[in-house]
């Protein structure tokens, strides 16, 4: 006996989508429905298990409690065989209110439009019925009430529109008063009489919309959790209305395991050391110094010391992890195979040494990597990103995909990138200046106006001094993006980057390309990487002048009429580049902190002429 053959798909969804745009909890528009994409357990199971320990490791720590074991597994894929196995994805319709898509001329008064506000279950076969008799096309209606926890649910338009509890249940009209659809005109009106604008819904404070219940559609039709936040209208298919949220690790080599071997085999040596100055003498050692070489001292003493069982091994954090692994590659780093993970090279100094690269240490050309990004839940209004170390902070808030997690949905994306380490001395050097302190004190100025408007959201990275060193290389990275979009092949939205900010290892940035696809990307960045000195030049000249200066380069970041608070000289025409290449939504910006600009000069990191 045949197979039954599968149900006819509503829509197709891109993989990679299913974990950044249209993941568990966001509203999607069909061709027929407006739909709610369910949670994990509603979908197929179809799709390859993703290995990547370390990033598993770091996932498991985000739930409370710490889960026991998780899979990555990635998004269920199409199956063109109609009588294979089901595949796909649940979802679930919503919102359940609609409004008549023709404008009732009896009920509209001169410049108003009224259309008529109905429930689901007054419709029958897709068409509302009216007194008359006659069928009436319906939408979904555009606007529906959620909380900061994820929640979401169809607005109570009675009660809404009565300003309090009712039962009259008489019809519901949504009236625009204008032609620009914008919510300012917008108002529900009851045939009793009684109308509200939809303005009065705006905002947290306004409690027009009432308390939250806890409702979690995505999940089921019963899905409820407590919940005391006060509802805030949404609109559907607004920017704000589903920020996913995503970590992500390069793979590498493991060095972890790599340190551990290259100590145990010069343990007759350094087994005894007390402190890295004895460490630094054996290292002398032509021997010693063969085994060790790659590793840094405070490393190499540090994993001394957990052999002896003296101190615990500390996790090290996402980026820490990836810093230290290319900062300490010799010629070559990994494994040059097709089915290789990572595999990268030095770029000799003699080839990108040049007077406006005296503030570079290293340029390391990345042939092969592979990216793994998983989500782990979601928020609506507003996003949580990953720290500056590429962590996600233990119970931040954030909604589930599932009622019971055991796995997460992932993607792999295969790809290749350019690295630069910059040089920690001249960084340390110039942070302690008297006039990039001062700039940096604005910085902050704009940060406190910021974490004052989003009820005391704070980020670590600020908050323990490490402001001024990334907003730099961040905005580097934003001019290096732009300058070398233009010559490789890749339009700056598909390049990302990575920056690496951390004190006690160092500093610099990764550029990287990557796509789905097992065979990757086909080596124009690594192409470009060969002349890196040029396009750093060309990003630092083109950085010096901003087609909208000088309001640009005399922004105040505390600036409350503009409210770019987390901006310094940063703007659409300078440093703003697409939100899927910056790891930080396109803050924490500030030109003036690398090149000269025309009302900010003498605080740049970056010099053209040698020192």
């Amino acid at each position: 006996m045949s197979r039954r053959q599968q149900k006819k798909a509503h829509g197709q969804i891109r993989q990679s989508q299913l974990i950044t745009s249209f993941g568990p909890g966001a509203m999607m528009d069909l061709p027929d429905h407006s739909v709610l994409i369910s949670g994990l357990e509603a979908w197929s199971t179809g799709g390859e298990e993703i290995i990547e320990p370390r990033l598993t490791d770091k996932l498991k720590e985000l739930f409370d409690p710490p889960l026991q074991t998780l899979r990555l597994h990635s998004p269920p894929p199409d199956s063109e065989d109609p009588t294979a196995p089901q595949t796909g994805i649940t979802a679930w319709q919503f919102p359940e209110w609609f409004i008549t898509q023709d404008v009732d001329r009896e009920a509209s008064q001169g410049a108003v439009r009224a259309r008529m506000l109905v429930p689901r279950r007054m419709l029958t076969k897709g068409k509302f019925i009216d007194e008359n008799r006659k069928k009436r096309s319906v939408v979904p209606i555009r606007f529906v009430r959620a909380c900061r926890s994820g929640h979401i649910g169809d607005i109570d338009w009675y009660t809404f529109a009565h300003f309090h509890e009712t039962d009259c249940r008489r019809p519901l009209w949504i009236e625009e008063v204008g032609t620009s659809g914008d919510i300012t005109e917008v108002y529900v009106r009851c045939e009793c009489g009684s109308r509200r604008p939809l303005t009065e819904a705006v905002g947290f404070s306004t409690g027009a919309l009432g308390h939250c219940d806890g409702a979690r559609p995505w999940l089921g039709p019963y899905a409820r959790e407590q919940c005391n936040e006060l509802n805030r209208l949404l609109i559907r298919q607004a920017s704000n209305a589903y920020f996913s949220q995503l970590m992500s690790v390069i793979s590498l080599p493991d060095r972890n395991e790599n340190l551990h071997e290259a100590v145990k085999s010069a343990w007759d040596f350094i087994g005894e050391v007390e402190d890295t100055d004895m460490l630094k003498y054996e290292r002398k050692k032509s021997k010693v110094y063969a085994l060790l070489e790659g590793f840094r001292d405070e490393e190499v003493f540090a994993e001394v010391k957990v052999i002896r069982g003296e101190t615990p091994q500390i996790p090290k954090s996402v980026k820490q992890a990836e810093m230290e692994t290319l900062i300490a590659s010799k010629d070559e780093l990994g494994d040059d195979k097709p089915d290789g993970n990572f595999f990268a090279r030095t770029l000799p100094r003699e080839v990108w040494d040049q007077p406006w690269m005296n503030r570079v240490e290293r340029v390391v050309l990345v042939h092969r990597l592979r990216e793994v990004m998983a989500q782990v839940g979601f928020t609506r209004f507003e996003a949580v990103s990953p720290d500056i170390d590429g962590e996600l902070e233990i119970g931040v808030r954030r909604a589930a995909l599932a009622r019971e997690i055991t796995w997460l949905p992932a993607v792999e994306n295969r790809g290749e990138g350019i690295f630069i380490q910059f040089r920690s001395d001249a960084v340390e050097k110039w942070v302690v200046r008297e006039d990039v302190i001062a700039r940096g004190d604005r910085l902050l100025a704009g940060y406190d106006a910021w974490k004052a408007e989003h009820h005391g959201a704070t980020k670590k990275f600020v908050e323990t001094g490490g402001l001024l060193p990334y907003v730099l290389f961040h905005s580097f990275s934003h001019m290096l993006v732009t300058a070398v979009s233009l010559e490789c092949g890749y339009p700056a939205s598909s390049i990302r980057e990575r920056i690496y900010s951390i004190p006690d290892v160092g500093y610099g940035i990764l550029l990287y390309t990557g796509t789905s696809d097992a065979e990757g990307t086909l080596g124009g960045l690594v192409q470009v990487g060969r002349k890196i000195h040029e396009h750093i030049r060309n990003a630092l000249e083109m950085g010096e002048l901003c087609s909208n200066d000088p309001v640009c380069a005399q922004h105040q970041p505390a600036n409350m009429h503009e409210r770019r608070f987390l901006h310094g000289a940063a703007c659409h025409g300078c440093l703003l580049i697409s939100e899927t290449s910056c790891e930080q939504h396109n803050e924490f910006l500030d030109r003036a902190l690398v090149v000269p600009t025309v009302d900010n000069l003498g605080i740049e990191f970056f010099k053209m002429a040698a020192e």
